[in-house]
């Protein structure tokens, strides 16, 4: 594990720089930050909340162009496993444009390609690698998870896919059929047609107003029903796409036993399943792939962010089963990164070697418990959930309740949270319902003498959020 002790990935010039505890930083705008208000779309996003013109990065750090140092636990949204400019995946990079190899290939074949392909096979859970095959997709998530969806519906004589609250999956028309936010798409017509939406278990938000086992029962009674109800209402679908992890939805991650029932029901009607593991795979939530802990052989599964190793990439990997569709049936210009296979081949090695996901089991819990600690101490810090390093903790109105008497999540004070965060020097990301739920994606090599600045950085965030509202 020596490449992820702090003096490896975050030279001590970023921590000696690094003051968050001492004052707070300053976020005013500069001349490139006001001309990207000036200049880009409506639609961006990111820079609202995180308005910061960078320089440089190193590990879990990134400074500003006023020389400011951040601990950064965005990563990218997921897409850093092994953080900023990691030694592994630079020198894959630079190896590769040393080579001369072609640099983009569309679907033609070369060296690093073959690496990359046979480096992820050797990783996948063997029962699924064994009897697989790979698309390699436009350089977004959202492409794979529409290749997915093709696939699906080709070897099917069946149009519906059943999807779940809370989903997100891209933000093509669509993915964000597919997709539970309302926001992206009140204004668009034409979204795919035949998506049904079903709940997921969430024990703090349970749509049945239950917890524990019991919202894993309901869930499950409730597809079984559905599907067997000849006045359901919905025809026989083609596929299930679910995220095994929701991320945009608010880090929470699907029972084991739930997935366990999903792949029971989803056999027993020749129903498609795929996993979506876009953000929460390749090492995040302290196993390789997610969906291993429950002991579940998908239909298909879709991976970009992290597989990249900080560059664009994408790909389905689904069983051979289901490869009846037909030559350029899914196709895309930039399907051929080499960049991005070889940094993504260096990453995934890595990730195997130094035996990562032990580390990110171990960080993971770490920080947890001091998310716990401020839900003790805190009456609007309402739930803390995740696994491994996708974790998230909602904010609550503790004076105000939903429509099942539980705390109103409060999107607000979690916006003032982040705000207070960064002005300390940590990044962190929003999301869930109503944007209340704080989310932490640091990259896997995080140190725990990092954690432990991160949570003292939370705390003293806190501490200036609960005086606003006391």
């Amino acid at each position: 594990m020596s490449m992820i002790t702090p003096t490896a990935n975050t030279p001590l010039e970023f921590q000696r720089r690094h003051t968050g505890l001492s004052q707070l930083y300053c976020l005013d705008s500069t001349p490139i930050l006001q001309r990207q208000i000036e200049r880009e779309s409506n639609a961006r996003s990111y820079p609202r909340r995180i308005p910061l013109e960078l320089k440089r990065a190193q590990g879990v750090y990134v400074e500003d162009s006023r020389g400011q140092v951040y601990i950064d636990c965005l990563a990218g949204a997921g897409t850093l496993a092994l953080g900023h400019n990691h030694p592994v995946a630079v020198e894959a990079i630079q190896n590769a444009l040393a080579s001369g190899i072609p640099l983009h290939t569309l679907d033609l074949s070369t060296s690093i390609k073959d690496a990359f392909v046979q480096t992820l096979f050797e990783l996948l859970p063997s029962e699924f690698a064994k009897d697989a095959r790979i698309q390699f997709c436009g350089p977004s998530g959202a492409d794979a998870v529409e290749a997915a969806i093709k696939l699906s519906r080709t070897t099917s004589s069946q149009q519906t896919v059943l999807s779940f609250h809370g989903a997100y999956h891209g933000m093509t028309l669509g993915t964000l059929s597919l997709s539970g936010n309302l926001g992206p798409k009140k204004s668009l017509g034409g979204l795919l047609a035949g998506v049904q939406f079903l709940p997921y278990p969430c024990s703090y938000r349970c749509p049945f107003g239950l917890t524990g086992e019991q919202s894993i029962d309901a869930s499950l009674h409730y597809i079984r029903y559905l599907l067997s109800d000849p006045e359901s209402g919905i025809t026989q679908p083609a596929a299930m796409i679910l995220e095994t992890v929701q991320g945009e939805g608010g880090v929470i991650p699907a029972p084991e036993r739930w997935l366990q029932g999903l792949r029971n029901i989803t056999r027993e009607h020749g129903i498609t399943l795929i996993l979506d593991e876009i953000q929460c795979g390749i090492g995040r939530t302290g196993d390789l792939f997610a969906f291993e802990q429950s002991g579940i052989t998908p239909d298909v599964i879709t991976l970009s962010k992290a597989i990249g190793g900080g560059l664009p990439l994408s790909v389905m990997v689904y069983r051979n089963e289901l490869d009846q569709w037909q030559p350029g049936a899914h196709a895309g210009t930039f399907r051929g990164n080499q960049l991005a296979m070889a940094a993504g081949n260096a990453t995934l090695r890595f990730i195997q070697q130094e035996e990562l996901t032990t580390h990110v089991r171990h960080v993971g819990h770490q920080l947890q418990l001091l998310l716990q600690g401020l839900r003790a101490e805190f009456d609007w810090v309402g739930d803390v959930r995740g696994r491994g390093l996708m974790l998230g903790m909602e904010i609550v109105d503790p004076e105000s309740s939903d429509s099942l008497g539980r705390p109103a999540a409060d999107g607000d004070r979690a916006s003032k949270l982040q705000r207070a965060c960064l002005e300390r020097g940590l990044i962190v990301e929003l999301g869930g319902r109503h944007g209340a739920t704080v989310r932490f994606l640091p990259p896997l090599i995080i140190s725990e003498m990092e954690i432990e600045h991160v949570g003292q950085i939370l705390y003293q965030a806190a501490q200036a959020v609960h005086a606003v509202f006391s």
